[in-house]
Parts: C-alpha cells; structure tokens; sequence
C-alpha cells in the first residue's frame, strides 16, 4: 500500500471511530432522558393518585357494596396497605402534607389495632404506619398499643399447624384456625414488617427474633422452588386451574413479592437473615420476571394467562415494585429485569384515568378472579405508589 492509501485508510478510520463515539455518547444521552422522563412521570402518576384516593376516603360509593363497611375502617388491612404505599411515597417527595394526613389518620384512632382477630396478620398491618410515624416524628405514643399487643403475643405464642383447613362459618373473617399464625401468602406482607419495625424503633431485637422464625416457618411451607412462585396457602398446593395448570395467584405473589424489599430496606445492615431474604427475593424475581404478559401486566392466574384476559393492576404494580427495586439498588443486573419493569410500569401507566383513579384492580378474594376496568381498591393503590416511588428514582 502506498503512503497515500495508507493515510487515507487511516483518517476513514478515525472518521469511523468519531461517528461510532458520537453515536455512543447520542445513546447515553437518550437513555438519560429517557429516564428523567420516567422519573417526571412517575411523579406526576404518584402525586394524581395519592390524591385522589385521599379525596375519596369519606364516600366509597364506588365500590360494591359489600365492600364498602371493610374498607372504609381506617385500621382495616385495606386500608392499612393503601397506607404502607403512602408512607413510602410521601418519603420519597419528603411530602409534609401527606405527612399530617398520615398523622391526622393514626391520631383518630389512637394508634390501635383491631382487636377482635387478636392474631391475625390483616389487624397488624396497620402498625407498620404507626411505626413509620415513629421513626419520621419520635414519637413513642405512636407504638404503645402495638408493643402491648406483641408482648401478650409473645407470652403466649401459638404453635397451631400451617395447614389451612375451612371452617363454617367464619368468625370474625377467619378462613381457618392457622390464621392465629401467617398460613398464608399475604400475611408476609401484613405483619412481619411491624414487627420488625417494632424491633427497629425500641431497640429491643424479641420482637423481630419473633418474626423472623414465622416467616421463614411460612415461606418455606408455601414456596415453590419448581416455579420460583408462592402459593396462596395449602389449599393450592394440588389445586388446577380450568385449563389444567398449577394455581398459582398474581396478587397473592404480589403481597410476598412487595414485601421482601420493605423487609430488607427495614433490616440492621449485617442482620444474620438479610442474605437469606435477599435469596429469596432472587428465586421470586427470577420466578416472576417470565411470566409478565406481552402487555406488560402480570396475568391474574400466572401459570394460566387464559384464565384471566383482562389486565390485573394490583399483582402487577406490587411486582413492578419489587423488580424496580431489584434494579435500581443493584441486586438484579440482568438487563431482562430493567425491561420487564419498563414494560410494567407502562401497563401501569394505562391502567390509570386521567384524574388518579386505579382501575383494574381484583377485588378482595384469594384466587384469580375476573377484574372489569372500573374495580378499584385500596391495596390496588398502595401498590401502585410503592411502585411510583422506585420509579421517581428510576437509573439515578
């Protein structure tokens, strides 16, 4: 090759490479606007919907009538899960408004519990809004009632088997006699993390020490290393869907699924159980993660998409949660994950009117149920704010 040739060769080469560079640097930057816009809408979706549902705490007349008396009890599980994503929000916009709703709501009712289901998981829900009060103000009065109650707990613990066997009929909401312990999925979500609160806040580390135990004792009973999946409770365990396909319940996974990273957020840094719900988490997300439909939603019935067609705004915004999370502190660094939360955040997105209104949301059950756009509910919302607030912190 002659001199010529030779520097015309290289100088193509360099044109190539500033091309290629530039072209990098156009990527990078659209991926940075791209997640500003994310971010800008999350918190534009996050704001619409806190308010609205604030706005519509004093008349449920859109709801069903039978669910109208379980949902308007502000100590009510319901409600207790609109508000674990409430709390969440307002920490992530530092929110001093939302702040004193929280605190006007908690103050109404002194701090309590429902006291009829002593035990059950659903009634302690609401202790992780109090606890949360108690770490954002100081306020020791915030968990009086909530420590008197784990103490009694703890002085006399049950010991009944995880089986969830039916009774008839069902007094004060219990499906079963288990239910004295979290024989089931959702319980994960309700009540470890006030206890483990409880721990954070008074130093003293029983109660956690107590929570820990149970919910390694349930996950281990309803987990399913074959799938990565939580069944709903033992009833599933060999139980079909029409189509012949294990049952394994969105929402149901959903609760579990949400709940680890608040757990984990909430443990002492070198806490001798935080690796094992960061595995956990891994085989959940790993389980999860396939399963979202080409909508981005996951289905009602996750093994059994033609089970349930229409959309499910609760079991997918509780899991887009849980994968964001994933995502955005590190822990899952496949690029598939960051996809499949885009793609659920999206559905997200178009399972929300104009004014903040969650629509799609199943109704209270156990199962895959049909879901019709205008059913909403509390926990549908909470969900969808607790996924707001990993998105407003999408790629920082």
């Amino acid at each position: 090759m002659n001199t010529k040739c030779a520097l015309f060769v290289i100088a193509l080469c360099g044109i190539f490479a500033i091309t290629s560079c530039s072209s990098v640097v156009k990527s990078e930057r659209a991926a940075e606007q791209t997640s500003s816009q994310i971010q800008t809408t999350a918190f534009d979706i996050g704001s619409k919907v806190a308010n609205w549902q604030i706005e519509h705490l004093d008349n449920f007349d859109y709801l069903e009538p039978r669910y109208r008396k379980g949902t308007a009890e502000p100590r009510n599980w319901i409600q207790a899960s609109f508000y674990i994503g409430l709390t969440k929000w307002t920490e992530t916009v530092s929110d001093s408004k939302l702040l004193n709703h929280i605190k006007e709501v908690a103050e109404s009712v002194d701090y309590s519990f429902r006291t009829k289901r002593d035990r059950h998981a659903d009634d302690h829900a609401i202790g992780q809004t109090y606890l949360w009060l108690a770490e954002q103000t100081g306020n020791p009065k915030t968990y009086e009632f909530t420590q008197k109650e784990f103490d009694r707990i703890l002085a006399t613990p049950s010991y009944v088997d995880l089986e969830l066997k039916e009774v008839t009929p069902k007094i004060w909401g219990y499906e079963g006699p288990c239910q004295d312990r979290w024989c089931w999925a959702d319980a994960l979500f309700m009540a470890p993390r006030t206890w483990l609160k409880l721990s954070n806040v008074t130093g003293n580390d029983k109660y956690f020490k107590f929570a820990d135990q149970e919910f390694w004792a349930t996950a281990q009973y309803l987990f399913s290393d074959e799938y990565g999946l939580f069944y709903r409770d033992s009833r599933y365990f060999d139980s079909k869907s029409d189509n012949g396909k294990p049952v394994f319940w969105s929402r149901g996974n959903g609760w579990v699924f949400a709940a680890l990273p608040l757990i984990i957020d909430d443990l002492p840094q070198h806490h001798p159980s935080r690796e094992r719900y960061l595995t956990l988490y891994k085989k959940n997300a790993a389980g999860l993660q396939r399963l979202q439909n080409d909508n981005g939603y996951w289905p009602a019935s996750l093994l059994d998409p033609d089970k349930v067609k229409s959309p499910e705004m609760s079991g997918t915004a509780f899991i887009t949660f849980g994968l964001a999370w994933g995502v955005n502190n590190g822990v899952l660094k496949d690029k598939k994950y960051k996809e499949t939360v885009l793609k659920g955040w999206k559905a997200i997105e178009q399972g929300i009117s104009e004014n903040g209104r969650v629509n799609y949301v199943q109704q209270v059950g156990k199962s895959p149920d049909p879901v019709k756009k205008e059913d909403t509910q509390l926990y549908g919302v909470g969900a969808v704010l607790l996924a707001a607030s990993e998105m407003t912190k999408w790629a920082q």
